[in-house]
């Protein structure tokens, strides 16, 4: 194991600007907390196993929404597509209710499936790993389908989009 104070400084912007000309899927992460819907957009989103299935995705830490979804054990992974921007831009909000205007249906484990999205991955909380300011969360998926095979919504260089 290294020293951390022998690793480069790296500075914050770089990295983020670096890094955003990776393009990412973009995912609404629901769950039910205390009888309330709760969401995050999230692009950190990867399968991990076939065998088990397994997926995972990175909140951060201090997010709100987060925590509801921790509380709750369960999670469903919305694919938004392309024309899911504003329900995406709510789900990225710090909003108090960001289901006001988003229709939705209870998966497996009660997790919103948002309509319109492409697909849907319902899972349990399997584990969570330090990630540095960003928790690693595994899931268990228990159902997951294909809804409609429409174009994805992409994030890249800090904008959404889809394939041109």
């Amino acid at each position: 194991m290294t020293d951390s104070s022998d690793q480069p400084s790296i500075d914050s912007r770089l990295f983020r600007d670096v890094l955003g000309h990776f393009p990412t899927g973009v995912t609404a992460v629901t769950a039910v907390h205390e009888g309330q819907p709760v969401g995050m957009a999230i692009g950190s989103f990867t399968s991990v196993s076939l065998d088990p299935p397994l997926v995972a995705f990175l909140p951060t830490k201090d997010s709100g929404s987060w925590a509801g979804i921790r509380a709750a054990g369960s999670f469903c992974v919305n694919i938004m597509a392309q024309d899911q921007m504003a329900t995406c831009g709510v789900m990225a909000s710090r909003a108090d209710d960001k289901f006001a205007d988003v229709e939705w249906r209870p998966g497996p484990t009660g997790a919103p499936i948002i309509e319109g999205s492409i697909g849907y991955i319902d899972c349990t909380i399997e584990a969570v790993y330090d990630g540095g300011d960003h928790d690693i969360v595994v899931g268990r998926v228990v159902e997951l389908e294909v809804l409609d095979a429409k174009d994805p919504l992409l994030f890249w260089k800090g904008g959404y989009g889809t394939f041109a």
